[in-house]
């Protein structure tokens, strides 16, 4: 989509056309025209049915997907991290009277936040998201929160995994979950949005172009969704999770995961 001197683009894939898409990702284009927001979330798909929750974690992202894509426009005073600890309120107080929100494995979700006006930039990342920014000299930043990948692998139930003990957890990783103070461990920063020229957000599915098969570097990345899009980053990691029969790059890890890329480009 094209709106004046910007250009958006979202492609969002499941792993497995059989079951839901746990991603959700909107950008979110005020009818004003004072700027804009970008909201990308992986679901976190646990590893047994019985999570103390009724809900699906794809009725989780949709919900607080929603919430974050409305309360960014609508609360433009607010810092971003009041934005996600409001709309993970909103989204708790969702379904708190009928599951056990207290379960270490109920619904939750990374979180990609971006908001701009015609002076800064704001950003927030929580957990193995990623999002990319450009400056108009070509320079690409990649702001990650890295905690999971820091950990130590005797620390994980598997290789993709994350056990009780480190997840949301002091020394461990932060995901959004039901409790909004979660919100302040988040990565943020702003920028002037005159320094930024482009940005493309990535769920892990994706990134793995960069993290797992080591096609290329970040700005490589960013390069390659500019000349394929976003759908041709997305096939790319098709086919390498599908040569990779010997799981030299995979491990441990599904064969294919939700995929989700968000484009903005001024």
């Amino acid at each position: 989509m094209q709106t004046g001197r910007m250009r958006t683009e979202l492609v969002s894939e499941p792993g497995d056309p059989t079951r839901p898409n746990e991603d959700f990702a909107s950008v979110a284009l005020p009818a004003a025209g004072q700027g804009g927001a970008l909201v990308l979330l992986d679901g976190v798909t646990p590893p047994a049915t019985d999570y103390g929750c009724r809900h699906s974690v794809a009725w989780f992202t949709s919900r607080l997907g929603g919430a974050l894509t409305e309360l960014s426009v609508s609360l433009r005073d607010s810092p971003l991290p009041e934005v996600l600890a409001q709309a993970i309120s909103r989204t708790a107080r969702a379904h708190t009277q009928t599951c056990d929100l207290s379960h270490q494995r109920t619904p939750q979700a990374t979180v990609v936040l971006a908001r701009w006006s015609a002076a800064a930039l704001e950003y927030l990342v929580l957990s193995d998201s990623a999002l990319l920014f450009e400056r108009p000299d070509g320079t690409v930043t990649a702001v990650l929160d890295d905690r999971l990948s820091r950990l130590p692998r005797s620390s994980l139930a598997t290789a993709a995994i994350a056990d009780s003990t480190v997840r949301n957890k002091e020394g461990g990783f932060w995901t959004a979950a039901a409790d909004p103070a979660v919100a302040a461990r988040a990565v943020t920063g702003v920028v002037p949005r005159e320094e930024v020229r482009a940005l493309v957000a990535l769920t892990d599915g994706a990134s793995r172009w960069v993290e797992k098969f080591r096609e290329g570097d970040w700005a490589d990345c960013l390069t390659l969704v500019r000349k394929t899009g976003a759908r041709g980053l997305v096939q790319r990691v098709r086919e390498l999770e599908t040569t990779d029969v010997e799981r030299e790059f995979l491990g441990r890890s599904k064969t294919h995961d939700d995929a989700s890329v968000v484009v903005v480009e001024w």
